[in-house]
């Protein structure tokens, strides 16, 4: 009989995300999904706080971490997984097609250092594709609609579902994103719901709703089937694209959405530093009206 699988979560408020110690308490070897390195915006300081504290609940546990689970390219924290690599030894995977959101961005941000084949990362996963955790089995879905590259791990009776689905309350991810789609993404969360009913979720990030005082991230195939408010039981493929696009709309950009990228298609990797020993990173300036970049430059 395998192990049952072993899941600590470790919520960081700052930036509404969850990241899970999972472990087979048989072998004790663990994987960590989506950790979060803390970044301040405002002074451009990283620390490791929050990486710190799934290291010493590991170590305190006697767990032996091997894996990093990137379950995308995350838009709204820095990864922080070469720090627990540099800690552990243990390798960064994440979905295959993390090389589309390279090619997306890669041009976006002008990077010249970004291998565009995904060659950042320690192993790149297919759809489908199983490999061993200890004596726990991880396979691997891909789920693209938030971004291309969105990948579902599921481990025993668990499935860790990214940004895919949000709390029953709070309904799914957006999917305007360069590279996103509506419609793949519900037919990706169709996929999910698809799944046995007592298949527990494991979400990346919860915000509260109103009515509800209290974070959340585990629910249920079945809960989501019944009471999810944007793709429950009943709501057609073209009524979710309706609904996710008009909504889309009215969404502002997630404020760490330009640091966040251009490190988390680096496997969370900071740019080298320059002449100077500073690390930069950068904001692609857009002006509203063309015509006025003559007077920025002649300012």
């Amino acid at each position: 009989m395998l192990s049952s699988v072993q899941i600590q979560p470790f919520f960081d408020e700052a930036t509404n995300t969850v990241t899970y110690l999972v472990s087979d308490p048989a072998t004790r070897q663990a994987a960590v999904v989506d950790p979060v390195l803390d970044y301040e915006h405002g002074s451009g300081k990283a620390s490791t706080g929050s990486a710190d504290r799934v290291l010493a609940a590991a170590r305190e546990a006697g767990i032996t971490v091997v894996l990093v689970l990137e379950t995308h390219a995350h838009a709204d924290h820095l990864s922080a997984a070469p720090y627990l690599k540099q800690r552990t030894g243990a390798q960064i995977a994440i979905g295959e097609h993390i090389r589309d959101v390279q090619t997306i961005f890669c041009p976006v941000f002008n990077l010249d250092d970004v291998s565009g084949n995904g060659s950042e990362f320690d192993r790149l996963l297919r759809d489908g594709e199983s490999f061993p955790l200890g004596a726990l089995t991880v396979e691997v879905l891909h789920t693209p609609g938030h971004t291309p590259a969105c990948v579902c791990y599921r481990i025993g009776d668990a499935v860790f579902v990214g940004d895919t689905l949000f709390m029953p309350d709070y309904g799914c991810a957006r999917a305007d994103f360069p590279g996103g789609s509506a419609r793949q993404l519900y037919r990706s969360i169709q996929r999910l719901l698809a799944l046995p009913p007592q298949t527990r979720l494991f979400m990346c990030h919860d915000y509260k709703t109103p009515g509800r005082d209290t974070y959340a991230w585990e629910t249920t195939v079945e809960q989501q089937r019944m009471h999810n408010i944007h793709v429950h039981e009943g709501v057609t493929e073209s009524e979710f694209i309706a609904m996710r696009e008009r909504r889309d709309a009215t969404l502002a950009a997630p404020t760490l959405l330009l640091p966040s990228i251009q490190v988390n298609i680096r496997a969370g990797h900071l740019p080298e530093a320059e002449s100077n020993g500073v690390r930069y990173l950068k904001i692609p300036l857009r002006l509203a009206d063309p015509a006025q970049a003559g007077e920025v430059q002649s300012a």
